[in-house]
């Protein structure tokens, strides 16, 4: 029999007191939104890292460095998040099946899709974060948690640059001719 029962030294979903002398009860909330947003974020790092595997066409190369780009950033921003709740005395949801309960975004599917349907998938995922990244700045404000919102601007600023790189890879101009049907 497990003994690790024993040895938990926090149950997930409890906060403690904290040394940012932030009270536990805003923590709570602070670190329920932090929650959703690392939740939120590792869906986007799957789904990008499925693109940039499965990414074919002209355009290839450039797509799949930019993926790969997109997803350690979006893992970088997650980390951020997750020792930030962690700091205001909670546990960061860490699991995969705990973080997609959790998320707010849904995941793709195994599907292998078009690049633009992927991109486009992935746009949406974006715009969601986005909004949530939004609302959360502002509860941290709202709450006295500067230093987490400043964090959470930080991080909303990368998640909008590529969010916009991806719009653009999704205009109808491009450099590969299409062949013509008769």
């Amino acid at each position: 029999m497990s003994t690790q029962e024993e040895r938990i030294r926090q149950k997930k979903g409890d906060v403690e007191e904290n040394a940012l002398r932030i009270d536990t009860d805003r923590a709570e909330q602070i670190i329920d939104a932090l929650n959703t947003d690392l939740a939120n974020s590792y869906v986007l790092y799957h789904q990008l890292k499925k693109h940039h595997w499965n990414v074919e066409g002209a355009e290839f190369l450039e797509l799949h460095r930019f993926l790969e780009e997109a997803y350690e950033t979006v893992e970088e921003g997650a980390d951020e998040i997750a020792e930030r709740a962690q700091a205001l005395g909670g546990v960061p949801v860490a699991g995969p099946s705990a973080q997609e309960e959790r998320a707010t975004v849904t995941f793709e599917g195994e599907d292998v899709y078009d690049v633009r349907l992927s991109l486009r998938n992935d746009l949406e995922i974006y715009g969601d974060i986005i909004e949530s990244l939004r609302d959360h700045i502002e509860l941290s404000d709202n709450l006295g948690d500067f230093a987490t919102s400043e964090m959470l601007r930080e991080i909303l600023v990368e998640v909008e640059e590529d969010a916009h790189h991806i719009e653009h890879y999704l205009e109808d101009d491009t450099l590969v001719l299409e062949e013509a049907t008769h």
